[in-house]
């Protein structure tokens, strides 16, 4: 191939081939290799502790290598440098890791939707834990004991939505339905089965491409499909898989005191590991109410999983949700459950404080935000609350550890952090964190 016009030949030339040994994996599941170069970069030994003018580079240069693993030799092309690192592609996997498997899916490497087929589950969930404990040191300053992720009951089957793209049409057809490609913003490889979807979403997948080319001419630009598996609303009655965005869907969570269902729409977010959740729930249960709580605040509470799963557990319950779909639908499943003890708002999530009258000695807080993390304003208003304890869950660590600074200074203590695995074969977790104002008991 040829070089692109941008390219930064330092420390190697494109292409490069190099021979390093992978001894980490980084929070995007790629494989970490560090290598030593010259002062003027013309040459190179594999992983061994750098010996540069940089002080980057003091441990090594680092060079990333996607579906690599720990422990492994492998040769890799360079095809990027960066300040501080380059960027490779695997060439050939010269000596193993004793923990590498056989991919299940026939696109992995190509498709970008999974991360760690090739590894085994153990040291999956291992690395996951690893890569929060990083985190809280890197990120947040603190090391306290992470326990081991939580595994899901399933690693395979266990998704109950997918969101498959294709581009718009070309001459009246419709190209591949999938996902990204690996390493890829814009181009797709086709998807026709996905092992880590539920089986009746796998069932259905096939007519629904078939569907969707079918009718190539409704298209004008580029779209995504969505499968969302359905439980069924009576107890015979068998689940389906649901297309459309704005049609009304069921999921069932098993409690400590019965099953809660929620109807929800299906495009509207819900946690899609549905195997993994009475205990996801039980754990949040658990930590909000222990120490004598009477009273909770559901901040981000989409349409009700914790305020609803939680409720039995307290005097009172309130909920605040940005969507008011979701809101809505918060409301119609506390009188679906026959759950008196909540009300639910549609706002900001940090205009919940604004009507809250519980003591804040008697109040935990549940916040589970969106990727970003919480923003300044809802954690000054939380704050200014004062609630004694904090249950926070997050999809994305890294903001929550940005967070986790700011409850610090505010006085709060980390008294447990608990990694949950809901997306098996994946980079991706839920991390749990408990915050208890002043000095734990």
């Amino acid at each position: 191939m040829r070089e692109p016009k941008k390219f930064n030949p330092h420390p190697f030339p494109y292409h490069q081939e190099i021979e390093v040994e992978i001894t980490a994996l980084s929070n995007l599941g790629v494989g970490i290799a560090r290598v030593q170069i010259d002062p003027e970069g013309s040459s190179f030994s594999s992983s061994l502790p750098g010996l540069t003018r940089k002080k980057e580079e003091s441990e090594g240069w680092v060079v990333f290598v996607p579906h690599t693993l720990p422990g492994e030799t492998v040769l890799a092309r360079v095809f990027r440098n960066d300040k501080s690192h380059s960027q490779a592609d695997l060439v050939e996997v010269i000596a193993p890791s004793p923990d590498r498997l056989d991919p299940m899916c026939p696109l992995f490497g190509r498709c970008g939707g999974c991360q760690y087929q090739h590894l085994s589950y153990e040291k999956q969930l291992a690395w996951k834990t690893r890569q929060v404990e990083e985190l809280l040191q890197h990120m947040a300053g603190v090391k306290p004991t992470v326990s081991a992720a939580i595994p899901s009951p399933k690693q395979w089957g266990y998704r109950s939505k997918i969101t498959p793209h294709f581009k718009r049409p070309r001459d009246g057809k419709i190209g591949d339905i999938g996902f990204l490609l690996a390493g890829q913003r814009s181009h797709l490889v086709d998807v026709p089965q996905c092992p880590i979807a539920m089986d009746e979403i796998n069932d259905a997948l096939p007519r629904i491409r078939q569907e969707t080319r079918a009718n190539a001419k409704a298209y004008k630009k580029d779209a995504t499909l969505l499968l969302r598996r359905s439980c069924g609303t009576e107890p015979q009655q068998p689940s389906y898989v649901e297309t459309n965005h704005r049609n009304p869907i069921t999921e069932s969570v098993e409690t400590d005191n019965g099953p809660v269902t929620f109807h929800f729409l299906a495009g509207d977010f819900f946690q899609n590991n549905p195997f993994i959740l009475p205990a996801f729930t039980g754990f949040v249960a658990d930590h909000a109410s222990s120490g004598g709580a009477k009273y909770l605040v559901d901040a981000y509470c989409g349409s009700g999983l914790f305020s609803l799963c939680l409720a039995h557990r307290f005097e009172k319950v309130s909920g605040v949700e940005v969507s008011e779909t979701a809101a809505d639908w918060a409301r119609r499943n506390a009188q679906l459950n026959h759950i008196d003890n909540t009300s639910f708002r549609a706002a900001s999530a940090e205009a919940i404080f604004e009507d809250i009258t519980y003591p804040a000695a008697e109040t935990s807080v549940v916040i589970d935000p969106p990727r970003k993390g919480c923003n300044q304003e809802f954690l000054d208003q939380l704050f200014a609350f004062g609630p004694s304890k904090v249950v926070y869950v997050s999809c994305n660590p890294a903001t929550q550890m940005r967070d986790l600074k700011e409850f610090l200074a505010a006085g709060y203590q980390l008294t447990t952090v608990q990694p949950f695995d809901l997306f098996p074969q994946t980079r991706h977790l839920e991390c749990v964190i408990v915050l208890e104002k002043g000095d734990p008991a």
